[in-house]
């Protein structure tokens, strides 16, 4: 059977949209493959601090606050919620940042040897506008819903030396598994990025 030179094209021209998706969603998949491997990795060794503990943990802040035993309020917050859990790189496993975890931000601290551009791809493109955006439609949906203030969407500051990110800091997360899921995606993201510095 033979095609027409304009049916030839349009075949061409589906190869190619096909080949451009593909491509579209390979990323995304292979950070949904990782984050299973990462979140089995979380279970077992049961690092994320439950709720319940940040609870307790917000009480004797409060107490202590309270008999002043302490000169800075803003100290005793940081170490009484704050639970540090490593981010390492995919492939060997080194350490590459540090996420801090409290009741309402994620802050996610690069080791001093990780040296990373923050327009080295996929770190806009994919953890701030697809993994972040995403989160922060459904938030502005819920807002405009009446379901959460407005004050509560989630939002992030990248804080940088230079053109390098130093930290990123996401606030408003409210949801346990979007801790994970930000911590999953920022060390695939954050391992991705690294193999395109060395290219």
């Amino acid at each position: 059977m033979k095609f027409s030179e304009e049916q030839v094209k349009e075949i061409v021209a589906l190869k190619e949209s096909l080949i451009e998706q593909i491509d579209k969603h390979q990323e995304g998949i292979e950070a949904l493959e990782k984050n299973i491997t990462v979140l089995d990795s979380f279970l077992k060794d049961s690092s994320f601090t439950k709720a319940s503990q940040l609870e307790i943990k917000k009480e004797i802040k409060s107490e202590i606050i309270e008999k002043k035993e302490i000169k800075s309020k803003s100290e005793i917050i940081e170490k009484s919620v704050e639970n540090s859990i490593p981010i390492k790189r995919v492939n060997d496993g080194k350490i590459i940042a540090n996420a801090f975890v409290t009741a309402d931000q994620v802050s996610i601290v690069l080791d001093n040897e990780i040296i990373i551009n923050a327009d080295t791809p996929p770190f806009k493109s994919f953890f701030l506008d697809r993994i972040i955006g995403e989160m922060k439609k459904k938030d502005v949906v819920e807002a405009e819903n009446g379901k959460i203030q407005k004050e509560s969407v989630i939002d992030y500051i990248v804080n940088k030396n230079g053109a390098d990110i130093r930290e990123i800091i996401i606030k408003n997360y409210r949801q346990k598994e979007r801790v994970n899921e930000l911590i999953n995606t920022a060390g695939w993201s954050l391992t991705r990025m690294l193999e395109n510095v060395n290219k």
